[in-house]
């Protein structure tokens, strides 16, 4: 195809798609999203933005990268892997307020890809008993589109559409292709999501080939697909390797930021089950360990998802449940689970609501209103927590919404009977 001629069918796409009411409200509420943003960051935020953290991070990473861990350096943690840094040099190199503004730029053409790619995967595993229009799927990407994730993570200058957008492409490539080479591909674009965000660390384990034959009474583990997964997802991160040897503070400090420094236990509006437990214990003044509790919760969602997800029935396109479960653990259990990171969650429960079937009692009960609720409402009991946590340190709303979805994705893997009444 010419240039011509893809002008020509993306022009004819967009007027195809223009028709749609719902379609013009997402373009313009998405679009007041991404320069509203880049208004209240330059005259307001500036230097108290996630944005400026990612940026003061490309700059040190630069001229000593040892200070990169130095918490004094940043308006709040710098959390991540040292290979985060280098993406945003080029950001660095133009300096905050036009990096910020070309950093929105991509951003908002990344989630015009991601939503393509959602439309494709979509029509690839949509259920027969799914309307066979794309009606109701335009729908659902628009309303994914107006997300109010997106607009926290447009404020905060925030990079979950990037570690979305790797995500999904990754899990494009899983359902299309089949080859040993895309299975690579796939793998090593999830290591890079990892790099610059780990919250998708937890997909790794789900990447493994394996399933208990229930008939015969044994496991079944595609050895060379899982090994080729494996190593490619586990690549970007073993890079990082290079600088914690190089650099032994960097370890260590590494390790004090993310886990057993006092940052973990701050009290905070996050939605994990570990933060509201660590916010208990610090209220009422009891002795804990942070660690503990992270281990005990990740041991029961993580242990148990992984567990249900090899035991599970027969199901086509299972890497779908992987993706879920890594993300919903992730969110569980981790120390801070924000309203933004969101994002990475949202696009695969609509990719569920296509699925699983259209009237089945989890579609309709637990993964739709999962959706909205995460996609609209979660942001109000942000907002209800900066009044109350003074007295409640508590946003559980979430947690239990999350833990609901949890459950409704288990029960679908170990049921016999899938089509319900």
């Amino acid at each position: 195809m010419g240039i011509n001629s893809f002008k020509e069918t993306i022009l004819n796409r967009l007027k195809e798609l223009w028709a749609y009411k719902i379609f013009k409200i997402a373009v313009l509420t998405h679009t007041f999203y991404a320069v509203f943003s880049i208004i209240f960051l330059i005259v307001v935020l500036r230097d108290l933005s996630d944005f400026y953290v990612y940026y003061k991070s490309a700059g040190i990473f630069i001229e000593d990268i040892q200070e990169l861990y130095n918490q004094s350096n940043y308006p709040y943690a710098y959390r991540y892997f040292p290979l985060s840094a280098v993406f945003y040099i080029p950001f660095y190199l133009m300096g905050l307020e036009l990096g910020f503004i070309f950093y929105v730029i991509l951003n908002y053409f990344l989630c015009i890809i991601t939503s393509v790619l959602l439309y494709k995967i979509i029509m690839k595993i949509r259920g027969k008993d799914h309307e066979q229009g794309e009606e109701r799927v335009v729908l659902y990407l628009c309303l994914f589109f107006m997300g109010l994730p997106h607009l926290s993570n447009y404020i905060l200058g925030q990079n979950n559409i990037l570690v979305t957008f790797m995500m999904i492409l990754s899990l494009y490539l899983f359902l299309k292709h089949d080859s040993i080479k895309m299975e690579f591909i796939a793998s090593l674009l999830l290591g890079i999501s990892i790099i610059i965000k780990p919250i998708t660390i937890t997909i790794i384990p789900f990447l493994l080939l394996i399933e208990f034959d229930r008939n015969r009474k044994r496991f079944k583990l595609d050895f060379i697909k899982s090994i080729i997964r494996i190593i490619g997802s586990l690549i970007p991160l073993a890079l990082n390797l290079i600088y914690f040897i190089l650099y032994p503070k960097l370890w260590d400090d590494f390790l004090q930021t993310n886990f057993t420094g006092t940052n973990p236990v701050d009290i905070n509006f996050s939605f994990s089950l570990t933060k509201l437990i660590i916010n208990g214990f610090h209220s009422f003044g009891a002795p804990y360990s942070q660690l503990m509790i992270l281990f005990i919760t990740l041991l029961l969602f993580g242990g148990s998802g992984f567990l249900f997800y090899v035991f599970r029935k027969k199901i086509k396109h299972q890497i779908l449940f992987g993706y879920v479960y890594s993300v919903i653990i992730t969110l569980i259990v981790y120390f801070d689970s924000w309203d933004h990171h969101l994002l990475t969650l949202t696009p695969l429960l609509i990719i569920m609501l296509f699925f699983l079937p259209r009237n089945s009692k989890i579609t309709k009960n637990y993964i739709k209103p999962g959706f909205m609720f995460f996609n609209f409402l979660d942001i109000g009991f942000f907002a209800l927590f900066l009044l109350i946590y003074p007295f409640f340190p508590f946003n559980f709303v979430p947690t239990i919404v999350l833990i609901l979805v949890f459950y409704a994705i288990s029960n679908y893997c170990l049921r016999d009977n899938r089509v319900e009444p």
